[in-house]
């Protein structure tokens, strides 16, 4: 998985003037968990553009101004309600032999039979949260929804793979492929059609005379 890299500044203050002061400043306070004690620092808001603001998944590398490097993932963040502007963020430090979950963006490939027969492909998960070693943690998961007809449906269970664990329940539906209105009304229309014809031809049919009637 990419990396991207955040130079910042440790920081022992971390009252709410403290925070206040860097916010009017530009920074954005963050916290790194996930090792021996939390790790307060802070780093330029123009930073986690590439980090915050796209779809893709990326690991983290905080490098902070006393020399110290820590590798992690982004855990949770809190944007400003108008603005969207990043208020703080919390990182999950990494290790190589510890499993960690993520969320891993879906990529579809391929061009659906269904969708050539007039269906229409739902996006059912567009991300799914994956457990792996940090090494083995995908930039994305590819799905070919080539085989894919109208009415089918593609389950979790058919993205297993050795390198990580997908943590939904089987029965999770990552897409399908819908009928589209138009070619529902379509059918219905031809139903239709098919039943008034059929109701004509038998008005149109004389019943048999009952034999031995005068």
């Amino acid at each position: 998985m990419k990396s991207i890299t955040i130079n910042g500044s440790q920081r022992e203050s971390v009252g709410k003037k403290a925070t206040k002061a860097l916010r009017n400043a530009g920074q954005v306070p963050c916290v790194l968990y996930g090792g021996d004690k939390p790790v307060h620092f802070n780093a330029e808001e123009i930073a986690f553009s590439k980090l915050v603001y796209t779809p893709n998944a990326h690991t983290v590398m905080i490098s902070l101004d006393n020399g110290v490097e820590f590798n992690a993932i982004l855990q949770d963040i809190q944007l400003h309600p108008v603005t969207d502007r990043i208020l703080h963020i919390d990182f999950y430090q990494l290790f190589e032999d510890k499993a960690i979950s993520m969320e891993i963006p879906v990529r579809f490939v391929g061009n659906s039979k269904g969708v050539k027969a007039g269906g229409v492909l739902r996006k059912n998960a567009r991300k799914l949260r994956v457990k792996a070693l940090p090494s083995d943690l995908p930039d994305f998961i590819e799905i070919d929804i080539t085989d894919l007809k109208i009415g089918a449906k593609l389950y979790v269970t058919a993205l297993e793979n050795e390198a990580y664990k997908i943590m939904h329940t089987d029965n999770t539906v990552v897409c399908q492929i819908k009928r589209a209105r138009a070619a529902m009304a379509v059918a219905i229309d031809e139903d239709e059609e098919d039943l008034e014809e059929g109701a004509e031809a038998t008005e149109g049919t004389d019943a048999p005379e009952a034999e031995g009637q005068e």
